[in-house]
């Protein structure tokens, strides 16, 4: 019998099976390892010394780097970002066009991080430049004003690094009032901007975003700390997200934004908030005019409808911050019970929704009535698809709104020509479902498919549960019967 070929040993400095590979197949290995397995694999083998210079993306992470402190974590970061991206004379190397780095804000460290990030885009290649920045994991939430200075500080002593930036994720900073819209000014490609669980120094004060010549596309609210957010011009704007708000209604208005194409409002609704109209949110100018999707969660989770952030990172029993957060937080799993939309006439709406063709509300609770949602299809004549998610959980969480049925009243001469598309999630309450798609199929002359499907399950209840599914599923059925029964529409429902 022949023996087995003898087992090769990587990263010895040998020539082994891995580093025997053309450059080109070795350079897509390294871009597909996490940055400190690449590093450590230069390091290891001869053969790969000189591969890293010739990367065109990286990735480096600092959750990736162990340490008994913030500091050593964030040593080892540096120390792998500089052994990778300064390994060979920048002439010598291939052009990094993607990077994208995830780090604290620590004072010792951000200069070495800024000179770094200077000398690779001084040499022009640069495409894609993404920062991740958060407090370093020990720093106590209130210290987030010291954090924000020391932010704002770092960016204004690298102008060359911040004008390449693209993207940009800031995590429990705290800003002056004029701070993001200078910071915008400043980054003079940045596309995306998020604000996660951020404030302003000053809590009774409203975040006004004035940036006529940026080339700012998405903007991301979660958490976010302050009397109100204005946004009085953003030409470029196409996409907000406004999740989980603790100040009054509406939580954002919108100025001059005439590429806006899409709008998340996200939250559940406190005992304090007010029901608001939409047209209090949107302007009735021709700066908000091109809205094509919207999306209102009445009541969210986080995996099944909307992406929201990582899991809390940051706890301090001795600050008052870690209550706002850590409830800000465990909202973002629960499902809401009240509606904060207040319907009202059409005619206040058509301009601001006259391009709108995609609607989703999210988070309804089950006793609630939903011909209230037509509102929006009186308002919107090339609306073509509509989902609702219902959803009969019990939990109440602290401080919620009460439930409050929508009174709505459709017009009796409502005909709606375009509406091809209508999907339910959580057909609890049979009537009532079926009572409301006999109603839209009335009115959506143009109506062609109807979805129904079960519950998203929340962490408070059973909705996964496999005995529970199957007798929605079996609810969903009767549902159709219901609907086809004697019935002569051409309407396709699916149970999905």
């Amino acid at each position: 019998m022949e023996s087995p070929p003898p087992k090769r040993n990587f990263g010895d400095g040998g020539e082994d099976g891995i580093s025997a590979l053309p450059d080109h197949l070795l350079l897509d290995i390294l871009e597909r390892l996490d940055l400190r397995e690449a590093v450590r694999a230069g390091a290891l083998s001869t053969r790969w010394r000189h591969l890293p210079g010739h990367l065109s993306r990286v990735r480096l992470d600092v959750a990736h780097f162990r340490g008994a402190t913030p500091l050593e974590v964030m040593d080892a970061f540096t120390g792998a970002a500089r052994a990778l991206l300064t390994r060979v004379p920048p002439a010598e190397g291939g052009p990094l066009k993607v990077l994208v780095l995830s780090f604290y804000t620590s004072s010792p460290h951000l200069s070495s991080i800024g000179r770094l990030i200077e000398d690779i885009v001084s040499l022009g290649h640069t495409q894609c430049l993404e920062f991740c920045i958060s407090p370093p994991g020990t720093n106590p939430l209130g210290s987030n004003i010291e954090i924000g200075q020391e932010f704002m500080a770092f960016s204004r002593a690298y102008p060359v690094a911040f004008s390449w930036l693209t993207t940009l994720t800031l995590e429990y900073h705290a800003f002056g009032n004029s701070d993001i819209t200078d910071l915008i000014s400043a980054c003079g490609r940045l596309r995306h901007l998020s604000l996660r669980f951020c404030r302003l120094l000053d809590l009774h004060s409203t975040l006004r975003i004035d940036v006529p010549c940026s080339e700012l596309q998405e903007l991301e609210f979660i958490g976010l700390l302050c009397t109100r957010i204005e946004l009085v011009s953003v030409p470029k704007l196409r996409q907000v997200e406004c999740k989980c708000w603790l100040f009054n209604n509406p939580p954002v208005r919108f100025g001059y934004v005439p590429e806006l194409r899409g709008l998340v409002l996200a939250s559940k609704a406190k005992a304090w908030q007010e029901p608001f109209a939409l047209s209090e949110c949107l302007s009735t100018s021709a700066g908000a005019r091109n809205l094509s999707t919207l999306t209102l969660c009445f009541g969210y989770q986080m995996v099944n409808l909307i992406n929201f952030c990582a899991p809390l990172k940051y706890k301090s029993s001795a600050s008052s911050y870690h209550v706002f957060f850590s409830t800000s937080f465990s909202c973002a799993c629960m499902f809401l019970l009240q509606i904060w939309i207040q319907p009202e006439p059409p005619k206040q709406r058509i301009a601001i929704f006259r391009n709108l063709t995609s609607v989703r509300l999210f988070g309804i609770f089950c006793e609630c009535d939903l011909s209230w949602t037509l509102f929006i299809l009186e308002a919107a004549p090339a609306l073509h698809d509509l989902a609702l998610s219902r959803h009969s959980c019990v939990k109440t969480p602290e401080n919620s709104a009460e439930k409050t049925n929508v009174v709505w009243e459709p017009s009796k001469d409502l005909k709606h020509p375009n509406l091809k598309v209508l999907q339910i999630f959580g057909c609890g309450d049979e009537d009532k479902v079926t009572n409301y798609i006999r109603l839209v199929m009335e009115r959506a002359v143009g109506l062609l498919i109807i979805r129904l499907y079960g519950e998203n399950p929340c962490t408070y209840c059973d909705a996964g549960n496999l005995e529970r599914s199957q007798a929605e599923k079996a609810g969903r059925r009767r549902i159709k019967e219901q609907l086809t029964h004697g019935s002569s529409s051409s309407v396709e429902i699916i149970i999905c």
